[in-house]
Order: C-alpha cells, then sequence, then structure tokens
C-alpha cells in the first residue's frame, strides 16, 4: 500500500518500535515511519478497540495516535523520527488515562 518515491540521499534513523529495533529515514514523521515498515494498524479505537491507522497525514484525523518516549496521544504524522525514539501502537486512550 505504501511506496516510497526515489531517495536521493536520506540518513537512516534508529528506533524502538514496540521494544524491536527499526529503522526508517531522517525527515520522516513517524507515521511515515510506520507505513515504511509495513505496520498497517498504530492503535485501537478507544470505544469499540476497532483498529486504526495513519489516514490524513497532516494532522486532522487523529487517526495516528501513539506513544512516544511514554507519552501517549501523539499524532505520529507531526512527530519528526528522532534517533533512540520509542514508539508503541496504542490500546484505547493511551498511558495517559493511567495518570488520572
Amino acid at each position: 500500500m505504501f511506496q516510497r518515491l526515489p531517495d536521493l540521499d536520506r540518513t537512516t534513523v534508529s528506533f524502538m518500535l514496540d521494544g524491536r529495533p527499526v529503522d526508517g529515514r531522517a525527515g520522516d514523521t513517524v507515521a511515515a515511519a510506520l507505513l515504511a515498515v509495513g505496520v498497517e494498524i498504530c492503535r485501537s479505537s478507544a470505544v469499540g478497540g476497532e483498529p486504526r491507522a495513519p489516514y490524513c497525514m497532516m494532522g486532522v484525523c487523529f487517526e495516528c495516535l501513539v506513544t512516544i518516549d511514554g507519552i501517549g496521544n501523539q499524532q505520529g504524522c507531526l512527530v519528526a523520527l528522532r534517533p533512540g525514539m520509542t514508539v508503541e501502537t496504542q490500546i484505547g486512550r493511551g498511558k495517559r488515562e493511567l495518570a488520572r
């Protein structure tokens, strides 16, 4: 479904995804990096548990919510990929609900 355009010179960025090391490309957002490595579902809805995936890639739909470096409900399409980042797929409302 997701295919990259030809690339000239992009640096590899290593990050953790659900506890396993993964490589992305410098300049990508978290959502783009997830799609590039074949992740089709990045969260489940809080109400019915339906699988969700990045959709609009511009911060409007909130379907790309993930936990980044321990903080839940982050819009993956708006966060630039950084070396050493820890990304987790999110079930339901994410980790912020545990802080109450």
